[in-house]
């Protein structure tokens, strides 16, 4: 199987990771929709990544669900909690992971891709507040930051915070310093540390 797109995506490096932590092995073509658009527009017409190839050709998108995918494949215990009450807690901490994403990949979308006279401030300054409520939110599930919420090991929903943030620190440190988020921090900290998510660097 191929994943299709660059690890600098959060969509992109939590289905490497997740796929790691799995022990699935993944071809990983790192390519742009920005310089390789041609290039992904042939295997997926809405040049959206990350893109998963399967073996027999067909193509999965949208992490979620080539996440679901690599779980049913596995073999190995889904990284979502199947207890109804952690399950919830779980879900809880992935959609406001995601949501973050979505906010943040917009707040780059305007500021490094837009001229800066194109650029639309009461947009921004609602995009900026939403993700500063959402981390707010993801600092207190994750607390200090010195435990999984998974338990004993990373599950999805760490996954999905760890690089959340991590792309956040990528091109926003200076809105949302970790000082300002100090469990997040940690937390961060901590999972980039693991061999599964130094499998999938991105860069700094």
């Amino acid at each position: 199987m191929q994943l299709i797109g660059m690890l600098d995506s959060p969509y992109v490096r939590r289905v490497a990771i997740t796929a790691e932590l799995l022990g699935i092995p993944l071809e990983r073509r790192q390519i742009s929709v920005f310089t390789n658009y041609d290039e992904i527009r042939a295997i997926n017409p809405l040049v959206k990544v990350p893109t998963l190839v399967l073996d027999d050709g067909r193509i999965l998108i949208d992490s979620t669900l080539i996440i679901d995918y690599l779980e049913a494949t596995s073999g190995r215990p889904s990284m979502v909690p199947a207890n109804l009450a952690a399950r919830v807690d779980a879900l809880a901490a992935i959609g406001m992971a995601m949501a973050v994403n979505e906010k943040a990949v917009q707040l780059y979308y305007e500021t490094k891709k837009r001229p800066a006279e194109a650029q639309h401030a009461p947009w921004l300054t609602r995009v900026r507040e939403q993700i500063k409520g959402g981390l707010g939110c993801m600092e207190a599930i994750v607390g200090d930051g010195e435990s999984w919420l998974g338990g004993d090991a990373p599950g999805q929903a760490d996954v999905t915070i760890a690089t959340a943030w991590r792309f956040l620190q990528l091109h926003y440190a200076d809105e949302f310093a970790p000082t300002s988020f100090p469990g997040l921090a940690c937390f961060s900290a901590r999972a980039e540390a693991l061999p599964e998510f130094r499998a999938c660097p991105v860069a700094s």
